[in-house]
């Protein structure tokens, strides 16, 4: 896409006014990136601090009146580079727009894509109610930018991934046009399901404005049980004999390197040579929990598990759920991260995980895995120092690798995190050439200038 650095923004600043629309180059540099780091980020013409739906609509209209990119950006938390600013675009950002409106009698919430998902479930728990899409990151990302990516998390093998929570959005169309879908209705099948079109579309279809989710009644308190393991395989076919014979509310995986990393930053006690660990959960009634947690202890048993300790008191339980949760920034500390998000069927889990362990080994490359094992999602932590260019380099082949893996044993290059820009090489492997068609046709049909997240998950105009 060829971008015109010259144009007049005195329109939109017009329109907007300048606390809205933001050009200075220093305050302006915080947004050209998110959580990736992609090296390859472009400079914003200026960045939209959107307020309203109508701010995202005039940025919108005035980006497509000029042809120029529209990248939208939440609380920048985005670990596939989804949010990389390119030369000369627009970065709207919805982070002033936190209003939140909870209806308890339908146990719904509208609200703004701003807010992050830990003020959701604050908001939710004054009603006694309960948002369940829980990412490890859940204090610092933003509710937009888990509808942008169809965001899982730690309680997601028992209650569902985002798209399962989202009944209404209003979203802002490539010519600036607001559309509303959906509504606080569980049955609602009149027209297209276009609602989940855009969940997990990443910023390219359109730009969400305002949500309506559904909310559950508050969650018990859980019981918890934590498992190690002397061999990743024994771990592997533990997760597995638990989900044949229930469904935990918490089944996560920690491998080695993860464990010792997370060790070093809590000093918890954790058991440093083990190969594995596990942390499972259940929240059903008192007396099911604990005959729950008996059979998992009986089954991680079974496996040659080395350790076994379950509690049911909440507090207890929450300190190993934090040091889960903990995992990605302990093991941020050892080095700069390559994060994979790849995803396999659940009787695949085993080769994953073991062919992730030769891939670190041939490349001789750090790669520490952490999973949401109960649903086959696992995040591999490519660990790297990129002064080394020899060793950057391995673990670039390294993150590859594990894709092409996961793509070989009937995986996803990506469960939760987005394709981004980082993972796009790899999306036409995956899907194949037809389905790939069809995924353009769509993104033509809604965006014909191509002008939204030019580059992220779909080649760019002119690439």
């Amino acid at each position: 896409m060829t971008v015109d650095a010259q144009v007049d923004l005195g329109a939109l600043l017009d329109e907007l006014g300048d606390d809205v629309v933001v050009t200075d180059a220093e305050r302006m540099d915080k947004y050209r990136r998110d959580r990736a780091n992609d090296p390859h980020a472009g400079t914003p013409l200026a960045v939209v601090r959107a307020g309203s739906t109508e701010d995202v609509q005039a940025a919108v209209r005035f980006a497509a009146a000029h042809g120029i990119p529209v990248v939208p950006r939440g609380a920048g938390s985005g670990l596939s580079g989804g949010a990389s600013a390119v030369d000369g675009c627009l970065v709207v950002s919805t982070e002033r727009m936190t209003a939140i409106d909870i209806d308890p009698v339908t146990r719904t919430a509208v609200v703004q894509p701003g807010l992050m998902n830990a003020q959701v479930k604050a908001a939710a728990a004054e009603h006694d109610l309960w948002y369940p899409p829980d990412p490890s990151s859940y204090e610092i990302c933003s509710i937009g930018g888990n509808i942008a990516t169809n965001a899982g998390g730690l309680c997601c093998v028992k209650y569902g991934v985002t798209t399962d929570y989202v009944l209404g959005l209003t979203v802002v169309l490539a010519d600036g046009t607001a559309v509303r879908l959906g509504g606080p209705r569980i049955k609602d099948v009149a027209g297209l399901s276009l609602t989940k079109l855009f969940v997990g579309s990443e910023g390219t279809l359109g730009i969400i404005t305002e949500i309506v989710l559904r909310l559950v009644p508050k969650q018990r308190p859980p019981a918890t049980l934590v498992a190690t393991f002397p061999t990743l395989d024994d771990a592997t076919n533990t997760v597995l004999a638990i989900t044949r014979r229930m469904r935990p509310s918490m089944l996560e995986f920690m491998d080695q390197p993860t464990i010792n990393a997370v060790e070093d930053l809590t000093k918890m006690g954790l058991d440093r040579s083990a190969a594995a660990m596990l942390v499972i959960q259940s929240d059903e009634p008192a007396g099911h929990a604990t005959a729950e947690c008996e059979l998992i202890a009986s089954l991680c048993e079974e496996n040659h598990a080395t350790e076994v300790f379950s509690t049911d008191d909440p507090e207890e339980g929450e300190a190993f759920v934090v040091a889960r949760r903990n995992a990605i920034p302990a093991v941020e500390r050892t080095g700069t991260l390559l994060l994979e998000d790849v995803g396999v069927p659940l009787p695949q889990l085993g080769a994953l995980v073991d062919g992730i362990a030769r891939i670190s080994a041939d490349r001789k490359v750090t790669i520490a895995v952490i999973a949401h094992a109960g649903d086959g999602n696992t995040h591999p932590l490519i660990v790297f120092d990129p002064s080394d260019t020899e060793l950057a380099e391995r673990a670039r082949i390294a993150y590859g690798e594990v894709m092409d893996l996961a793509i070989s044993l009937g995986g996803t290059i990506t469960g939760e995190h987005g394709v981004g820009r980082l993972k796009r090489p790899w999306l036409a492997d995956y899907l194949g050439p037809d389905a790939l068609a069809l995924n353009q046709r769509i993104k033509d049909a809604l965006d014909p200038q191509g002008i939204l997240n030019p580059g992220s998950v779909f080649v760019p105009h002119g690439g």
